[in-house]
């Protein structure tokens, strides 16, 4: 047994600092312990009191008759490292620290937290900062939350990870009220030792456990996350994660919560597609989406029957599954016939999707007899039963009648309940039926199933590189020519293009490369070269050269720097621009894909692809990148033009992402915008580039 499983399953737990009086915080402890029925010993600690409850108290943690598995230390951030120290050298397995006052409130409170982990040697800490962990598969509680007041909570199939300890009770004191069992709730807060990915792995391996929730508010290491991530949806464990901070107001909340360095929000959207990560998108499909996890069943397609009594809340249900991309069709001829078959009258309208089955919901004979129907439809890959006024009085009737059901098929079926009856949604959820309250709930849940099913996309290692010799590219922003010359070294094609420096050279090479030509200012300072008048399309040799005087003195006068170097490059027509660059924060390095051009910015149709652990991208990733872009059709063939070469784009991201991770972190910024992807089978051209290279 590892440190982990003695900490969440342990069979001796000292509460140092404990209270004799059940109503103060470092009292609820020892009282939550004994009323949830854990079976193991209970050591409170305390210098000034005898007993506590049934408990004798000691006076000091050498004192006690064994080495606890756990010590849950309640004393305040001053003192917690004696405490931590004195358990470590017993040898315990962990501590648990709750007491805030650490890396959140800046360098004092940092100091402290090194002094707590000097002092636990090679004892693992979960904390400090945090409200502890519960395990309720085997009623261990290891927290002072007030939401653990309740008197039973149920067990089941989530386990939640957070890195708030205010949200393990918001999620508890929710799921219990709509039956939602959870297997363990552990908030890992100021990692200072144990993190996120320890429990992940965890939970990998829990029997307990089906799906994992995780309450994010930054990811410290993400190597350690990838790879636990990884390993949890090999073992069969969806996950689904919340993570605030999308908003400049939040990152900075979340910052300032738990001390730790946040990634931006896209860099997280990239990663969680990436691992196979159902992103939840508000903290209700926090639990919204494990819930219809834990149910086991799995989605395969768009089709969902609605089957309600009520017709205002079928098409309420109906919308909200059409603006996320599902379908509700009619029922197929045989499947309508059946349905006819179940209710005569012309108030039913059994031969349409939602199916209106009037009073069903005090019929559940009629209701099982629907629902037998639509879930054997080859027209419907899951069902939405929703709940009226009439289930109210008598929940277990339609709960019990869906239940019955449920073995005939392994389609997902969920239960929208129209009033507010939080009793019906308990009941349904309790009888194996995930309920819910809201239509975007609903839509929420068959997302996350949906998302749940998709085959395994996780680039376990990345595409080989090849060393590419650049010890002779100079440090700092490199001119375009510069730019372009290392893109080619990597085999990024490139535009055909001449340095030169006046106007009967720039003549020369306009003659050279034939037909119209772009001139353009080369420059290590001037990035954005079209703002301050340094491009011109549409060159000839007979126009170029009074051209050229013509921009030196317009960019002179924008800028006051006289250019000396200008470019001439080949004009590219009939093809797409995109732009392809990367991205570098605390969470890695990405590469990003978008509709290029100057309209870049303003579209921003763009996506992301983080690096995986060593070399570049795949051409697969590549591929699925360019399918991800809004603009997709245009490269696709979009009415009627030539398709475009999608292939050599997706090599030209795999050379650029090679080149990437061969620099390494002495390249600060690169971007190709435009590269241009001409028509099918004639490749792609650099047509402009940005390299920054740190000293």
């Amino acid at each position: 047994m590892n440190a982990i499983e003695r900490l969440v399953r342990p069979r001796s737990i000292a509460v140092i600092g404990a209270s004799a009086d059940p109503s103060k915080t470092s009292g609820r402890p020892v009282s939550y312990l004994q009323k949830h029925g854990f079976a193991g010993a209970i050591y409170p600690v305390n210098p000034k009191v005898g007993e506590i409850g049934d408990f004798k108290c000691y006076a000091d943690i050498a004192s006690l008759p064994e080495v606890p598995d756990v010590g849950l230390v309640l004393l305040g951030a001053e003192r917690a490292h004696i405490a931590v120290r004195e358990l470590s050298e017993r040898g315990a397995a962990a501590a648990i620290v709750l007491a805030s006052g650490f890396t959140e409130t800046g360098a004092e409170g940092a100091a402290r937290q090194r002094q707590l982990m000097e002092a636990a040697g090679s004892m693992r800490i979960l904390g400090p900062n945090t409200i502890g962990l519960v395990n309720l598969t085997d009623n261990i509680v290891l927290s002072a939350s007030g939401a653990l007041a309740m008197d039973h909570f149920a067990a089941g199939a989530t386990g939640l990870i957070s890195q708030s300890g205010g949200i393990l009770g918001a999620v508890l004191s929710r799921a219990a009220a709509r039956g939602v069992g959870l297997s363990k709730l552990v908030s890992t807060s100021n990692e200072a030792d144990l993190e996120l990915s320890d429990f992940i792995d965890f939970l990998a391996e829990d029997d307990a456990t089906k799906v994992i929730a995780l309450y994010i508010e930054a990811i410290r290491n993400p190597l350690r996350f990838r790879e636990a991530v990884i390993r949890a949806r090999r073992a069969g464990k969806p996950i689904v994660a919340f993570k605030i901070g999308r908003s400049e107001a939040g990152a900075q909340a979340a910052v300032s919560h738990t001390g730790a360095l946040a990634g931006s929000d896209r860099m997280y959207d990239a990663l969680f597609r990436q691992l196979g990560v159902i992103r939840a998108r508000t903290f209700e499909d926090l639990l919204d989406i494990p819930a219809a996890l834990g149910a086991g069943r799995k989605l395969s397609g768009r089709r969902v029957a609605i089957l309600t009594s009520t017709g205002g809340a079928g098409t309420i249900v109906s919308d909200s599954l059409g603006v996320a991309g599902f379908a509700t069709p009619a029922p197929d001829t045989e499947t309508a016939a059946q349905l006819r078959s179940l209710q005569s009258g012309s108030h039913a309208n059994l031969d349409r999707n939602p199916v209106d089955v009037t009073l069903a919901g005090l019929q559940p004979d009629l209701l099982r007899a629907a629902i037998r129907v639509l879930l054997a439809s080859p027209s419907y890959d899951a069902l939405v039963v929703i709940a009226g006024s009439s289930a109210v009085g008598s929940p277990a009737l339609m709960a019990d009648a869906i239940h019955d059901c449920l073995p005939l098929s392994d389609k997902p079926v969920i239960a929208y309940v129209s009033p507010y009856a939080p009793e019906v949604v308990s009941v349904l959820t309790r009888r194996g039926v995930p309920a819910y309250t809201s239509a975007e709930s609903c839509t929420a849940a068959l997302d996350g199933l949906l998302r749940a099913g998709l085959p395994e996309q996780v680039q376990t290692s990345g595409s080989p590189l090849t060393a590419v010799d650049v010890s002779d590219v100079p440090a700092g922003s490199l001119d375009e020519a510069q730019a372009k010359t290392l893109f080619a070294r990597f085999g990024i094609p490139v535009a055909a293009e001449k340095v030169v420096a006046t106007a009967s050279e720039a003549e020369q090479a306009a003659r050279g490369l034939g037909g119209r030509v772009v001139l353009k200012i080369l420059s290590r300072e001037i990035t954005h070269k079209s703002d301050v008048g340094g491009v011109a399309v549409n060159q000839t040799a007979e126009t170029i050269g009074g051209r050229l005087t013509a921009m030196a003195d317009e960019v002179e006068a924008r800028t006051g720097k006289r250019p000396g170097q200008f470019l001439v490059q080949e004009m590219i027509s009939g093809g797409v621009e995109i732009i392809l660059g990367m991205h570098r924060d605390p969470l890695g390095t990405a590469i990003l894909l978008g509709m290029g051009g100057v309209a870049a910015e303003l579209f921003k149709d763009t996506t992301m692809r983080l690096l995986p652990p060593n070399g570049g991208l795949s051409l697969a990733e590549a591929r699925a990148m360019a399918r991800d872009l809004v603009t997709w059709p245009l490269l696709d063939g979009f009415r009627g033009r030539p398709k475009c070469d999608v292939e050599a784009l997706a090599e030209a991201v795999v050379a650029f992402s090679r080149m990437v991770a061969q620099l390494g972190d002495r390249l600060a910024e690169a971007e190709i915008n435009p590269v241009f992807v001409l028509p099918a089978g004639k490749g792609v051209k650099a047509a402009d580039g940005l390299v920054v290279l740190n000293v």
